[in-house]
């Protein structure tokens, strides 16, 4: 599986079933202990949780907030936790290497905003119970079935983005713009 955090989701709705079903079947109030030990598990996986990435990727973790990025910056992998906010990577000036680079995020409700020069491929695979993504003009929402979008040129690009999401709620807006010139 090529996105783990499509793994995590399953795995979430699959915990989410059987408590519900034990409910049901046992008629025990298996709620009363299910979310002391969910957030219990929340905590520890925030801890002790091996990136996700790779051992040479950033990790960003904020709980309610907005991540912003724009004028000269070094685009590299990287994976950000949030819990409810807005991320606007504004790429146009920014210094983005050959070949893939893969921004990963983890939340519970997240707006993005990505501007990328005209030059860039840009993948998008997003997991959510709901989704609602916007690039180059393809439009697209989605209820518990996962979103894949690319730009034409994402195979023969030199420079790529590839944008991972794992959320509840996302709405993700994928815009080429003019590349900034620097004198």
């Amino acid at each position: 599986m090529r996105n783990p955090g499509q793994l995590i989701f399953a795995v979430v709705v699959i915990a989410i079933g059987v408590v519900l079903m034990a409910d049901n079947v046992l008629d025990v109030d298996v709620w009363s202990l299910a979310w002391p030990i969910g957030i219990i598990s929340l905590g520890v996986l925030l801890l002790l949780r091996p990136k996700l990435i790779g051992s040479d990727a950033a990790v960003r973790q904020k709980l309610v907030g907005d991540i912003r990025r724009r004028g000269d910056w070094q685009v590299a992998d990287e994976e950000i936790w949030l819990g409810v906010g807005d991320i606007k990577l504004d790429m146009s000036s920014a210094d983005i290497p050959l070949g893939e680079t893969c921004i990963r995020v983890y939340s519970f409700v997240a707006d993005v905003r990505l501007n990328v020069p005209q030059d860039v491929g840009v993948a998008l695979s997003s997991n959510a119970f709901y989704t609602e993504s916007r690039m180059f003009g393809k439009k697209r929402e989605s209820i518990l079935t996962q979103v894949n979008l690319a730009s034409d040129d994402y195979e023969t690009a030199e420079r790529k983005v590839r944008l991972e999401m794992s959320t509840f709620v996302a709405d993700v807006r994928v815009r080429r713009v003019q590349a900034d010139l620097i004198d």
